[in-house]
């Protein structure tokens, strides 16, 4: 029998069918958070006559919020705004009236649940437990700042204003449509692997302000990228050049210049990072499926590309950049990065000569190969940095870092550096100012501690 008193324990029993009635949102509680909440509402219920139980499962509750950094209440909000269900996937891509009756139903009686249980606040369970353990005081509550972002914090605010959650369904659906949902909602930057989205938690910082020289080629990709922010149809892009010019810093900094909820433009915020690797390219028109429909904007971007002969990632990416019988959705182009202007590897031996047991039409077996770049719709050239490129680039990453020293011994230690090291490029001027930075810093704190 329960030894908690009748009034926590009829509460915690109907928090637990409530629990248990969920129609949509069942992953709001399938995460750690979720279901150490669960357990802990369980060992209240059925606790041990000295409440070791109990206290073991509210010291996993507190465990788990700690770990993920949030509030129970704050905890409780992401995931119904990130969670992957019939609803949310639907609401992205029709009107609320034109969603089926049962479904908005469904999200009404959900959405009374979980206000009942964003309400059971972790104080409210610290006092429960106080009172099964028959302890003294309290146990430590886990509290700390609301730190919702964006959207998120807006839309918090609206649910922590209204009476019945139960009312917010059309501005739920309103919130799905235009911020996504599931991975596509938490994670600005992903990667496809293992025949799965991962979320990159922590995406490259890399701003398009740090990046200098080839003005054009960045003119030409920002513009393209806002013809797919804007819906329009956006080219494919091949980012061809020497290594170390900056191609894939380039694409990179378009995240962090146009996923920021708080920019101007109604598209902004909803551009996503996807990358996919060479080795996963034969998956391409699988992913490209995935992605149709969704509200977000999807770059794909590919590192480093070069084939063999005979790829199949090859043919993959092919059908993706020409198109089959099914449209090319409007939300999703390619970015692919190479050091090759032609992609596919070509040998002496494959081109044509006058034996009998040549192919016919060799030429046209070459020229598909040689043309395959031309299959992107835009190829920006990256030429080597020359020395006055070079130095420009220099200057302005030491102003970023604000390193103070004078122009020409910045401009000479700059060139010694690129003839030691990996020749003038974007990349050595960024490791040069890297450790030139970490340099002066180490200097002045070991000279400041010796002078002391």
């Amino acid at each position: 029998m329960p030894i908690a008193s009748t009034s926590s324990y009829t509460k915690v029993q109907y928090l637990q069918r409530q629990a248990a009635s969920l129609l949509l949102y069942q992953s709001v509680l399938q995460g750690e958070v979720g279901m150490a909440f669960l357990e802990l509402l369980q060992a209240i219920r059925y606790t041990d006559a000295d409440a070791r139980g109990c206290l073991q499962a509210y010291g996993s509750y507190f465990h788990a919020l700690a770990a993920k950094n949030q509030n129970w209440e704050d905890y409780l909000i992401t995931q119904l705004l990130f969670s992957d269900n019939p609803f949310t996937r639907l609401a992205q891509v029709r009107e609320f009236e034109d969603l089926p009756p049962a479904l908005v139903a469904a999200v009404r009686h959900d959405l009374q649940i979980l206000q009942s249980l964003y309400e059971c606040s972790s104080a409210s369970l610290s006092e429960w437990i106080q009172g099964v353990a028959h302890m003294p005081i309290s146990p430590v509550v886990w509290y700390k700042e609301q730190e919702l972002l964006g959207g998120e914090t807006k839309f918090a605010t609206y649910l922590q204003e209204l009476d019945n959650w139960s009312d917010a369904v059309e501005e739920l659906a309103a919130y799905y449509r235009q911020c996504g949902s599931g991975l596509f909602a938490e994670y600005r930057a992903l990667r496809w692997q293992a025949g799965q989205f991962i979320g990159i938690r922590y995406s490259d910082p890399i701003k398009l302000s740090a990046l200098v020289g080839y003005e054009s080629q960045k003119d030409a990709l920002l513009k393209n990228t806002e013809f797919l922010l804007s819906g329009e149809m956006a080219l494919h892009v091949l980012l061809y050049g020497s290594r170390g010019s900056g191609k894939s810093s380039l694409v990179k900094s378009l995240l962090n210049e146009y996923s920021d909820v708080s920019g101007k433009g109604k598209a902004q915020g909803s551009l996503r990072l996807l990358e996919v690797a060479k080795s996963d390219l034969k998956d391409l028109p699988a992913i490209v499926e995935h992605l149709r429909g969704v509200s977000q904007k999807f770059i794909i971007f590919v590192d480093d590309l070069s084939f063999e002969e005979d790829d199949d990632a090859f043919k993959a990416l092919k059908v993706v950049l020409e198109g089959n019988l099914t449209a090319r959705p409007q939300n999703v182009v390619v970015y692919a990065t190479s050091n090759r202007r032609h992609l596919i590897r070509e040998f002496f031996v494959d081109r044509p000569s006058p034996k009998d047991n040549e192919e016919i039409h060799a030429w046209d077996t070459m020229q598909e190969k040689l043309s395959f770049s031309d299959r992107f719709g835009l190829t920006l050239t990256f030429e080597p940095a020359n020395q006055k490129t070079y130095l420009k680039i220099v200057h302005h990453l030491a102003a970023q870092a604000e390193i103070n020293i004078t122009k020409e011994d910045l401009e000479f230690q700059a060139l010694q550096w690129a003839t030691r090291h990996n020749g003038r490029s974007g990349r050595t001027a960024r490791q040069f100012v890297d450790f030139l930075k970490a340099d002066l810093t180490f200097f002045h704190a070991n000279n400041k501690t010796s002078n002391t």
